[in-house]
């Protein structure tokens, strides 16, 4: 009788956790594997370009997070742009601006341990913020260009490593650009750059042409090599600023998300893009939400270009359907709906309001005062409770949209989290108890969509994605005798079947 009484204690907790505890919205692995400093690509940096007098070859940098214990082979990657205005902590501030910054780093943990793999990865950096104004806006402009290139050359890198043994253990068809600040304007760019003709407009353009030259500065992709002409300001002649990586391997990916980021232009959305989702803080005073013009951050405040920020281009990405998907599945979950009833009935854009003036990114911390150690402390917002509520709602956000309904993930579409009982939906296993297999077996009207196993210490033992089918057969590989509970996810909802293994 006790031990009944423990087993049925056990799947009342099980049946409470069912629902918050899926693959890919929430956080079901407890460990983290940290693979630090990898190159992924190397191109022409113009950092040093006042001292070295032209461009020097930058090795560009991820750390990449993976589930711990993870047996998944073909995981969803989300590749992290970190913030820090295309400049150095020692210039931009010192509270951001590497791939080591720690609201970054909290992000980046927290997709691992949601089954994701997530690559926090550095781009080229460097422009004049303090120049005459077309300084300012040409070297922000090409700032913006080569982190376009960095951020696909990433996407390449991971698809050739897939192609030459996937040491990642990523599906190259899953891939979301994850822009934060600075990086939210390359996610965007790369969503809706599609070829260098979309920056030839009048704000782009100086009496002798245009900002950016292909044959200068390559190809959006970063795969052909520019190279120098001579009497190209501030370069000598020959230089080169365009370094070909990973040629042959496809730059596209299927979601970018934006945390406070603005769009170049309104006119290089197309019908057919790169479904995006956007963070912003409406009243963010360096980072327009609407259409407005961007400034260096104090204590310059200098005025650069006019873009537009999430209240403005979010409605286009609707209208011209790029985020279908995610209108036409209506989600009614409470975030959702709170997300639609403040932001103009929108999809895909959650508006951060009734912040304090001057706030323009509440998930951004550091891990101290000083993280970076400059000579003179700035004084940096470090983590709180307010920080860690932003993230969860960022990730709560995104979850059903990424996993169920952009479709890229279709093994782990969850349309409803309702608990449901093994006899409403015909559930049986067979045998049971069992030695090596046994056979999941559902009534023909509910489709099986994945299968998890949990052991009794709340465990997850075993994931098998793309089931699809009303009748699957389970194989042991290795599990240890005892009793385990196989969560059964549908479009209908979620039911738990008790099996026993000898």
């Amino acid at each position: 009788m006790k031990q009944l009484q423990v087993i049925l204690l056990f799947l009342l907790a099980l049946s409470t956790s069912l629902s918050a505890q899926r693959r890919y919205y929430d956080q079901v692995f407890t460990n983290v594997d940290l693979a630090t400093n990898i190159t992924y690509g190397v191109n022409a940096s113009v950092l040093e370009l006042s001292v070295a007098m032209q461009a020097i070859p930058k090795e560009l940098k991820m750390n990449v997070y993976s589930p711990a214990g993870d047996t998944e082979t073909n995981r969803p990657l989300v590749i992290i742009l970190h913030t820090g205005n295309f400049l150095p902590p020692t210039v931009n501030g010192g509270c951001s601006g590497t791939i080591f910054d720690a609201d970054d780093v909290e992000m980046a943990t927290r997709l691992a341990k949601m089954g994701y793999v997530a690559a926090i990865a550095d781009y080229r950096i460097g422009w004049n913020p303090i120049g005459d104004q077309t300084t300012r806006v040409a070297t922000l402009i090409n700032a913006a260009y080569r982190g376009v290139q960095d951020s696909r050359t990433c996407i390449r890198f991971f698809r050739k490593d897939h192609a030459n043994g996937n040491n990642y253990g990523i599906d190259p068809n899953k891939i979301t650009l994850w822009g934060i600040g600075t990086g939210g304007y390359i996610s965007l760019a790369s969503a809706t750059l599609d070829t260098i003709t979309d920056t030839y407009i009048p704000k782009f353009l100086t009496a002798q042409g245009p900002m950016v030259l292909e044959a200068v500065n390559g190809n959006p992709d970063g795969t052909t090599v520019g190279i120098t002409f001579p009497g190209y300001p501030g370069f000598p002649a020959g230089d080169t600023l365009c370094y070909p990586n990973h040629v042959g391997y496809s730059s596209e990916f299927g979601l970018a998300i934006n945390l406070g980021g603005a769009l170049g232009d309104t006119s290089w959305i197309e019908a057919g893009e790169t479904p995006i989702i956007s963070f912003h803080v409406p009243t963010d005073p360096f980072a327009p939400c609407g259409t407005g013009i961007v400034n260096v951050p104090p204590p310059v405040n200098l005025p650069v270009v006019e873009v537009t920020g999430s209240c403005g281009f979010q409605p286009i990405l609707d209208a011209v359907g790029n985020n279908d998907a995610m209108v036409n599945a209506n989600l009614s979950d409470d975030l959702s709906l709170h997300a639609r009833s403040i932001n103009g009935n929108i999809e895909a854009f959650y508006p951060f309001i009734g912040l304090p003036a001057g706030e323009s990114a509440p998930w951004s911390f550091a891990s101290s005062s000083n993280p970076y150690g400059l000579t003179t402390d700035p004084m940096c917002e470090t983590q709180n409770a307010s920080h860690l509520a932003t993230i969860d709602t960022i990730m709560r956000y995104f979850a059903p949209r990424v996993c169920g309904v952009v479709r890229l993930y279709n093994h782990c579409q969850v349309t409803s989290t309702k608990n449901l009982t093994s006899i409403e939906v015909g559930m049986s296993a067979t045998p049971n108890p069992a030695s090596d297999q046994f056979v999941l077996k559902t009534d023909s009207r509910f489709t099986m969509q994945h299968i998890e196993l949990i052991d009794v210490a709340g465990r997850l033992c075993r994931s098998i994605r793309d089931v699809n089918a009303s009748q699957y057969t389970v194989q042991r590989d290795g599990l240890a005798p005892g009793i385990y509970f196989a969560r059964v996810t549908f479009k209908e909802g979620l039911a738990t079947q008790k099996v026993v293994l000898h």
